[in-house]
């Protein structure tokens, strides 16, 4: 089982500067660096994530990367060699600002979100609530609330569900029950569908 304490963290990871919350998981190979996991959210395989802020439920599968560095095109040379310094002069400090700068440029990803296998997000882009990015998608720009895009770059396919539905999924924000409160209510979630979950639990 999942632990509420500890991540549950397999072979293979590099996990640096990187925070999780409750009931969350990265699969082998994964490497995250600078980003942080909301309650019961998991990547799958060889995931790459970078500088995210990843929201409660997110359903990462494998081969994703998030927040994938850039280098920098306005300069002379788009080669590490001038933020790396150090692994090639022993007299050259790398360039703290720029890492720096790297770390600010977040990736945002909502709740209830569901990433796709080997789809790419780029920094500063934010995935709204419910949102689906379909397998081999490059997102390049923000994703609306319960809209599914795919494509390269990607566009939107279709809504998730309609506006009136995720605006009263939104309200609800039922990640934020506690857990024997989900585990109450499993059987609805499991059963209904979304307006008949909110028509029972908008007022509970």
């Amino acid at each position: 089982m999942l632990s509420k304490d500890t991540p549950r963290i397999e072979a293979d990871c590099d996990i640096t500067g990187s925070e999780f919350g409750r009931y969350c998981e990265v699969k082998k190979g994964g490497r995250v660096a600078y980003s942080t996991f909301g309650d019961y959210s998991y990547c799958d395989r060889y995931c790459d994530i970078a500088n995210a802020t990843i929201g409660k439920f997110a359903n990462i599968a494998s081969f994703v990367r998030i927040g994938a560095t850039d280098h920098p095109l306005d300069r002379a040379s788009l080669h590490h060699f001038m933020y790396r310094s150090s692994d090639l002069w022993e007299d050259a400090e790398d360039d703290t600002a720029f890492f720096e700068h790297r770390r600010a440029r977040r990736t945002v990803i909502g709740h209830d979100t569901w990433i796709g296998h080997n789809a790419q997000i780029k920094p500063e882009i934010t995935i709204g609530h419910g949102a689906v990015v379909s397998s081999g998608a490059i997102v390049t720009k923000d994703v609306a609330p319960y809209t599914i895009v795919t494509g390269i770059p990607a566009k939107p396919l279709r809504l998730r569900q309609p506006p009136e539905i995720a605006e009263r999924l939104i309200a609800l924000a039922w990640w934020d029950w506690d857990h024997q409160t989900l585990r109450d209510r499993l059987d609805h979630f499991r059963s209904l569908k979304a307006e008949e979950f909110l028509d029972r639990y908008e007022d509970a």
